[in-house]
Order: C-alpha cells, then sequence, then structure tokens
C-alpha cells in the first residue's frame, strides 16, 4: 500500500509518561511499517524517559525539550506554544495526538480515546469530593473540545465509541476503531482442565484477578464471592494482582481482613513486574475480570491469549472483546460473581469450551494490525479518503 509522495508525521507524546499510553506507542512504533504507508520519517516528541523507552529505528526520530521533563502547566504551555512550530520545523505534514487532548491550531491533527473514566458520570462520580474527580472533570473537557476539533479520532472498541459520542455528540472529523495487541509472550494454547477433584486446601483450584485497585475494578466484590464459594466448601483460592490507588487499597483491606483474616486464601499480592505477568496466567486455573469501565481491557485478552478461561464484567466493550468465549456477571453483585465462577468450576468442559475461543479471539489483537491500521488511518486523513471503519473480530 502506497498514498503518493512521502510524508511526515510527528507524534505528540509529551503528556504521555506512563502505563498503557506508553505500552500502545513502543507497540505500534516497533511493529509499524510507515514506508507502506506513503510516511518517510516519524518524529516523536516527548519526556526523555518516555523516549528510552522507544525503539530505535532508521526513520524515527526522537525528540525532547526542557519544557517536557516538567510538571503538567510546562507541557501543556508547550503543547500551545511550541508544538504547532516545532512541528512545522520538522517537516510534519500530520500530526498525531495518541494522549487525547491538545491545544495547538496546527492541522490536520489525529487524536485517540485511550480513557474512558472521564465520559461516565456514574463511575466518574464514584471518587466523590476529591483531586482526581476534578482531574477527571477537566479531561471530559479538554479531551472532548480535542474530540470535535480533530481531523480524525481513533477508538478503541465501538462500546467505548458510543460512550464518548453521547457526550460529545457526533464528530466533524472521521473515525475509526483499532484495537490495541497484546505481547505474543502471553500466548499459550488451552490446557487440558483441572477437575473439581484435583483440588484440595492444599493445592486449591486457583482464581486470578489482574488490575489496578480502583473504584470501578471491584476487588472487594470478587473477594466476597470466592470466600461464599469457600463457606461452600469448595476448595479454591483468589489472588488479586496489580498496583493500588492509595485512597482505595483501604476499602479492599477492610474486606480481606474481614473475609479472610489470615490471608489463607484470599490474597492482595501487589504489582507483578509487566515482563513476568504472562506466568502468573499460566499458573491460574481462573480468570476473573470485574471492571466497569474500560476502553478495551488489555488485561482481559491477555488472559484470554494465555489460554485461561474467564468469568467477566457484562458492562461496557467486555462482550465486545471476550464474545461467546467466557461466563459474565455483574461486577458489582457478589452472588453474580460468585455464581459464574462456581460454573466454572464445576465443569472443566466449559472451561475449556471458552477458553478455546477465547483463545482464537484474542489472535484478532496483534500490534501488527494495530500499528498497519493505524498509519492507514493517519495516510487516509492525510489524503482526504478516511471513512469510517470498525476493527472488530
Amino acid at each position: 500500500m502506497f498514498f503518493g509522495l512521502l510524508m511526515i508525521v510527528g507524534i505528540d507524546a509529551s503528556n504521555i509518561r506512563a502505563g498503557g499510553g506508553v505500552t500502545h506507542l513502543k507497540e505500534v512504533l516497533g511493529a509499524a511499517q510507515p514506508a507502506r504507508f506513503g510516511f518517510e520519517k516519524v518524529v516523536v516528541w516527548s519526556s526523555a524517559a518516555t523516549l528510552a523507552k522507544l525503539p530505535d529505528r532508521e526513520w524515527l526520530e526522537k525528540r525532547s525539550e526542557p519544557s517536557l521533563e516538567g510538571g503538567l502547566r510546562r507541557t501543556m504551555a508547550w503543547q500551545m506554544f511550541d508544538l504547532a512550530s516545532r512541528a512545522t520545523q520538522a517537516g510534519c505534514d500530520l500530526l498525531f495526538v495518541p494522549g487525547g487532548s491538545f491545544t495547538t491550531a496546527r492541522r490536520p491533527i489525529v487524536t485517540m480515546s485511550q480513557n474512558l473514566l472521564p465520559f461516565d458520570w456514574r463511575e466518574l462520580l464514584r471518587y466523590g469530593v476529591s483531586a482526581m474527580t476534578l482531574k477527571l472533570i477537566a479531561l471530559r473537557i479538554s479531551q472532548s473540545r480535542s474530540f470535535r476539533k480533530a481531523s480524525g479520532t481513533i477508538f478503541l472498541t465501538e462500546a467505548a465509541k458510543q460512550t464518548v459520542l453521547a457526550v460529545t455528540g457526533p464528530l466533524s472529523g472521521a473515525t475509526v476503531t483499532i484495537p490495541h495487541g497484546i505481547d505474543q509472550r502471553f500466548a499459550e494454547a488451552p490446557r487440558s482442565p483441572r477437575s473439581l477433584a484435583d483440588c484440595s486446601a492444599a493445592d486449591p483450584f486457583r482464581v486470578i484477578y489482574v488490575s489496578a485497585v480502583e473504584h470501578y475494578k471491584h476487588q472487594w466484590h470478587v473477594a466476597e464471592a470466592v470466600a461464599a464459594l469457600r463457606a461452600e466448601g469448595l476448595p479454591i483460592s483468589l489472588d488479586l494482582i496489580g498496583p493500588a490507588n492509595p485512597a482505595v487499597l483501604p476499602k479492599l483491606q477492610k474486606v480481606l481482613a474481614r473475609v479472610d483474616p489470615a490471608g489463607e486464601a484470599i490474597r492482595y499480592t501487589g504489582m507483578v513486574p509487566y515482563d513476568e505477568l504472562h506466568t502468573r496466567y499460566r499458573s491460574a486455573d481462573l480468570c476473573v475480570f470485574a471492571s466497569s469501565c474500560e476502553t478495551i481491557a488489555n488485561i482481559l485478552i491477555e488472559g484470554m491469549a494465555g489460554g485461561v478461561p474467564t468469568v467477566c464484567s457484562d458492562i461496557g466493550p467486555m462482550r465486545e472483546v471476550l464474545g461467546d468465549g467466557g461466563i459474565y456477571c455483574d461486577p458489582e453483585s457478589p452472588t453474580s460473581i460468585a455464581e459464574a465462577i462456581r460454573a466454572m468450576v464445576v465443569s472443566p468442559e466449559l472451561r475449556l469450551e471458552k477458553a478455546r475461543i477465547a483463545f482464537e479471539r484474542s489472535k484478532h489483537y496483534s500490534w501488527t494490525r494495530c500499528a498497519d491500521e493505524t498509519f492507514a488511518f493517519l495516510a487516509s486523513v492525510l489524503s482526504g479518503t478516511a471513512n469510517e471503519t470498525s476493527g472488530k473480530p
């Protein structure tokens, strides 16, 4: 595929410092072949720490400036007053802003929606009167304005797109749905499942829930569900894995202290290095994903790719991602969660059936596909041929 004259795309990653935003940028640039889509060079502006995590490519130019090493105010001032001139000096034909918000008047710009929390009032207000609530409201305003002004906007799922559009209204620019990929080290075909008779107190049926501890992740409800199943006599354990919001962690700790004060079977293990995470999936009999607010849920896809059967929240884009590859539950109902887990625990056949479906669906989510579709969309925006498309499996 080639779109004519060689072009240059600039990427404003000035507000991408950690987490999924860095992973997305790193993986897309690692898998990209810009020349196939008419781009001879990609110029990225970000902090030195973020740039150090990006791959080295002949066509990739990494640029940082003192303003990008400071706080939010300095970064926003750089975006507003310096980005346009830097892009002009670099000969950029188009700017890509994966962080969602922009203030520069330069066009054309393609942006990206990677954070659904600001657009869901119910989830946003879980944070009460707090600095986080104010931050999310500010993001709701700035990203809504950016999406309306952009020449193109990338969404990660159709469900997330509809949630955003309910706030912004129809967008004047082109839109496309391009899901993220996952690292192939997570991929492992479903294994023969253990029967309940093979499990015991010493070697329990192992359930894991990988996710940051946040209000909308509902780890405490999962803990309640597993405690109820143990009270029924099921030999089952739960490991909750992930970093924690310090303001939310006490809510989880209070429940854990009540349902399993000795930490014998229901444990919060904290964060596991990302490079080791695939080994946790491989040691599990079942994954639970009980979030109620996601753009795409990469963690869900990692478990799918690992061949692990899944009990999943029935909210947001989860059905779009998992399809018929899991059992669904109400993430705010310990009873619903327990029923879904019980159905999986007692039936090895059901676990294997669902794991196989999920594993096949996970193959759709690759960084190569994500990179190709991203650069194709950027080129189509420049050429004026962009049409609304969907990246559903």
